[in-house]
């Protein structure tokens, strides 16, 4: 997976593009493989380990009632992380992941290895629902690589593949977390 990050931090220089990341179920694991990079400091501003809730709404400014309607494990949450990195750190791109690694964890609606990842950029936000299989580290290995990737398309101006159960939220749900 080296090659990644390097295309990664190559392909935003490039762009002149800024990455911010919030990360829960990948714990920090996408800003670990960006700055394998040396000069990441040059695109990469930081990131946000928000594993709890409070942090998701305080740091990240996701809707309390986000969380209460469809829970941290949402394409709704991913998508308000997403937004709310990108404007809290000042980038023009943010990346976001949400997801249940397990083994712990799981319901029926939401089992081990889901992972929505979004993307914000100044034209959009998308998100991506996956389910993965395998271990914690399988889980959380797979969404780190799944997330670079979503972020290397979206600095070269593809369109992500979208599914769709991971439509962007209602509504209902403010477009920038900030909103009230």
């Amino acid at each position: 997976m080296q090659e990644l990050p390097q295309s990664l931090i190559h392909t935003a220089l490039a762009h002149k593009a800024t990455i911010a990341v919030a990360e829960s179920c990948t714990g920090g694991r996408i800003a670990a493989e960006i700055t394998t990079v040396s000069g990441a400091s040059a695109a990469f501003l930081g990131a946000v380990v928000a594993y709890d809730n409070a942090v998701k709404h305080t740091l990240l400014g996701v809707p309390r009632e986000t969380l209460d309607q469809f829970g941290a494990v949402s394409a709704e949450t991913a998508y308000a992380m997403a937004n709310g990195v990108r404007h809290a750190l000042g980038a023009t791109h943010g990346l976001a992941t949400t997801g249940i690694a397990g083994p712990t964890g799981a319901t029926t609606s939401k089992p081990v290895g889901r992972v929505y990842i979004a993307i914000a950029t100044p034209a959009e936000t998308r998100v991506e629902r996956f389910q993965f299989t395998g271990s914690r580290n399988t889980v959380q290995r797979l969404a780190t690589e799944a997330a670079l990737r979503i972020l290397l398309t979206s600095l070269f101006g593809a369109q992500p593949h979208q599914t769709p159960a991971a439509q962007a939220p209602s509504q209902s749900q403010p477009a920038r977390p900030d909103a009230t």
